[in-house]
């Protein structure tokens, strides 16, 4: 199996937090929940993977305290931000740290700061992987509206203005992530403040621009040379971090944010696939899909198509 380079068995463990505190619209706690009635579980059982699910028990209740979290400064939630996201970077160590790939099922995107730092504590050179029509990079002194849905990048990498309460309570002074190691596909739309912050850091970034130009055949390519450090070398474990939003709205209709303009079906599940078949996937994040903002049809073709970009990046093939 491609996996075995750091995977003890074909083992995957799914961390379903359906937490939305990250932003202000409702529903997006209702994804995990929708994924794994979707079939997801006998959908990976049958590609032969081994599904450790120990229900959502884990994290029920985690939205219970949105209503009694004030601001500080622009943040919104920052406290229950920082306890849930903290309480899934220990689950996603544990089930890293065992051998398993752990695929984390969301819920909004700040989800991923729990994610990545879970990952790079089993991991610590590992590549983040971030598909998504939004850079998520914004720290809290440049985010325009104090959501932390689009920060989680910017702590990762222990950028100006993140050494803040209640975040540094538990999160590491030294950055976990360089911007060597990041990669970013599928964005479009940027806020000015994470523009600047890109062009600083020199962060790796492929818009749709750069996908229209080139393909992503060999956007994928050039993203895997770079967190690998040389053209075809891959030995670097990579996590991958995937916001359906990243799929245009005719793809995936029922996600928090959508921007015209996305990765096609066949795009979105391309990079799923060609991550699998270089056997570095370590961790996956499937996060953003909201069942509750549009009518019947269209959540569930984006639950669908959520189950299927899962089974692509865990080796479902088209032969």
């Amino acid at each position: 199996m491609p996996q075995d380079r750091y995977l003890k068995e074909k083992s995957v463990a799914i961390v379903g937090c359906p937490f939305s505190g990250g932003q202000r619209r409702s529903g997006v706690d209702t994804g995990p929940n929708s994924l794994v009635a979707a079939g997801l579980i006998e959908q990976l059982q049958s590609l032969g993977w081994n599904v450790d699910f120990e229900g959502h028990q884990q994290f029920e209740g985690v939205n219970a305290t949105l209503a009694q979290d004030e601001d500080i400064g622009k943040m919104k939630n920052p406290r229950s931000v920082s306890s849930v996201t903290e309480a899934v970077a220990n689950t996603v160590e544990k089930h890293a740290k065992a051998g398993k790939l752990p695929l984390t099922l969301g819920g909004d995107h700040s989800l991923a700061l729990g994610t990545v730092s879970g990952s790079l504590r089993a991991h610590p050179d590992a590549a983040l992987i971030w598909i998504d029509a939004h850079a998520d990079i914004n720290t809290p002194l440049t985010t325009p509206s104090g959501n932390l849905h689009g920060c989680p990048v910017s702590f990762l990498l222990g950028l100006d203005g993140t050494d803040v309460e209640p975040f540094n309570a538990w999160l590491p002074k030294k950055p976990l992530l360089t911007p060597d190691r990041l990669v970013y596909i599928g964005l479009r739309d940027i806020d000015e403040g994470e523009r600047k912050i890109l062009k600083e850091n020199n962060i790796k970034s492929f818009s749709m621009h750069h996908v229209d130009k080139w393909g992503i055949g060999k956007v994928v390519e050039m993203a895997l040379d770079h967190v690998n450090g040389a053209p075809g070398k891959r030995d670097r474990p990579v996590h991958l971090s995937f916001d359906v939003d990243a799929l245009d709205p005719s793809v995936a209709p029922s996600t928090g944010t959508p921007v015209r303009g996305g990765l096609t079906f066949r795009e979105g599940h391309y990079i799923c696939e060609a991550i699998y078949e270089t056997g570095l996937l370590v961790a996956l994040d499937l996060m953003e899909v909201n069942p509750s903002l549009l009518e019947d049809k269209d959540a569930k073709q984006t639950i669908a198509v959520g189950c299927s970009l899962i089974r692509s990046a865990l080796g479902e093939t088209l032969l």
